[in-house]
């Protein structure tokens, strides 16, 4: 009888190994050691981060497939594993004041954002639906808890039940269409899926059942419309550092898979899924950015705001080519640093219970906090696409990609859109400016002080924001040779 071996290469998974490792050393420290030591679990978190970023950075280059062909290690994986231990080290740095205020200052929090990590790590490195599923379910579970860790605040507790209902509804989309998919090809490989459909000229109803499926469960998770329902409620609810947080990684984290599977297993099935993207794509952009309009809650307002954000993505995702995708990657990047950024001084403006949210909370900001008023507009001129930013230099380089394809009027839609979200964002700038607070003592916002970790959080999330925008070749070159392993 013939033994089946897998083969085992722990190289390739270092870097998961170092984050988990470090999240369950956080647990037993924070069961075992003194009150005093777990004051430093958010630093030790942090060096963990930096630890598996540098193991990333030093790994040679090419493309490895280990654990049966369960498991591949390449470019366009490395970039996305960069990408979420950045969103994660900058989550670590805008939560050590929060949870502070808060008193919620355990090691839990650090140990369930470094699995949620390793849970996006898994994803993007998935060969194999079953890899990807669970790499998916780890990341999810994770963020189902963090969303309802203020759990003395009954909105939070509220987002997180609501969470963990619809997104395991979402689940059971991924699942029927995972099954239809081995159904067809006889095997959860992503390579048997990509055989079977170029044999069979995609002329399986089957895979395109499972197709849809697949659309569906992914569409939950980035909220595209009109899966989006859960967003501004759930991201309303969560502690505002976890907003930022499922704003920039998880929705990374699900685009990556998603490419990964449409572009490797169903890369002749273009012209099966292209118009119904396209229909998800313009509901997406015009849905986010018109209801964003009328939000007063400027955590609600850029709930909304990365809805139409994730439109735009699509955009990028239908010229399914080689500029397409690099600049799904730039615009993921640029995301993550313009997001954080804002959320950072969320964070410190919300105070304790995040009491101060709304636009009208941040009258006069721009007179007792100067300078982070500045970097607040930065971050929200470089959401609106307004240049010389990392935003503009992505939606531009999006629409160029769908122009490319012959998609001009998608691209023009977008455009549209992109004007549109400018009044919104700017509502926040002319509050900050052009506004004074109605009423002076309890309750209303002076000068606030921002603690040194956030302050680092701020200036990085700044630094990415203008070196993309005005120097973004190094970037998009990048972007284009993370593209290696999937053309």
């Amino acid at each position: 009888m013939e033994s089946i071996i897998a083969q085992i290469s722990f190289q390739a998974i270092y870097p998961e190994i170092v984050i988990a490792a470090t999240a369950m050393i956080i647990l037993l420290l924070q069961a075992f050691s003194p009150r005093e030591s777990k004051k430093v679990m958010g630093y030790l978190s942090l060096a963990g981060v930096i630890l598996s970023a540098l193991m990333l950075l030093g790994s040679p280059g090419g493309t490895e497939y280990s654990f049966s062909g369960t498991w591949v290690i390449d470019n366009y994986s490395r970039f996305f594993k960069l990408l979420f231990l950045l969103c994660t080290g900058l989550t670590i740095l805008i939560s050590l004041k929060y949870l502070k205020e808060e008193g919620i200052h355990h090691g839990e929090y650090f140990a369930i954002l470094l699995f949620a990590t390793v849970g996006m790590m898994i994803m993007v490195s998935g060969a194999d639906f079953i890899t990807i599923f669970l790499g998916l379910e780890l990341m999810s579970i994770c963020l189902y808890v963090l969303t309802g860790y203020t759990r003395g605040r009954q909105i939070s507790n509220e987002a997180a039940l609501k969470y963990f209902v619809l997104g395991s509804f979402a689940t059971g989309f991924l699942l029927y269409g995972i099954a239809l998919f081995y159904g067809a090809a006889g095997s959860t490989s992503l390579k048997s899926l990509a055989d079977i459909t170029v044999r069979n000229s995609f002329q399986n109803y089957t895979i395109i059942i499972g197709m849809v499926l697949m659309i569906i469960g992914f569409g939950f998770k980035i909220a595209v419309v009109p899966f989006h329902m859960w967003t501004p409620d759930v991201y309303q609810g969560a502690p505002a550092p976890i907003t930022g947080f499922m704003s920039a990684g998880p929705k990374a984290a699900a685009f990556a898979a998603l490419i990964r599977i449409f572009v490797e297993a169903l890369p002749s099935a273009r012209n099966e899924w292209v118009d119904l993207v396209w229909i998800l794509a313009v509901l997406t952009m015009t849905v986010g950015n018109v209801v964003a309009l009328v939000q007063d809650n400027v955590k609600r307002m850029l709930a909304y705001s990365s809805i139409a954000h994730a439109g735009y993505i699509m955009v990028a995702f239908i010229a399914a080519r080689e500029m397409g995708i690099s600049s799904v990657l730039f615009y993921l990047l640029a995301y993550t640093f313009m997001n954080l950024g804002a959320f950072a001084i969320i964070t410190v403006i919300g105070g304790r219970n995040e009491e101060r949210v709304n636009v009208q909370d941040f009258a006069g900001f721009g007179y007792r906090n100067p300078v982070a008023a500045v970097m607040m507009s930065l971050f929200l001129f470089s959401l609106a696409g307004i240049p010389p930013t990392a935003g503009f230099m992505g939606k531009f380089y999006i629409f160029s990609a769908a122009i490319k394809e012959g998609f001009l009027g998608l691209a023009l839609i977008g455009v549209v859109n992109s004007v549109i979200s400018v009044y919104y964002y700017l509502r926040v700038t002319i509050a900050m400016y052009m506004k004074e607070p109605e009423t002076a003592p309890a309750g209303t916002m002076g000068a606030v002080l921002f603690p040194p970790a956030i302050i680092i959080a701020i200036l990085i999330s700044a630094y990415g924001v203008l070196r993309m925008g005005i120097f973004p070749s190094d970037f998009i070159q990048i972007a284009q040779q993370s593209l290696i392993a999937i053309k």
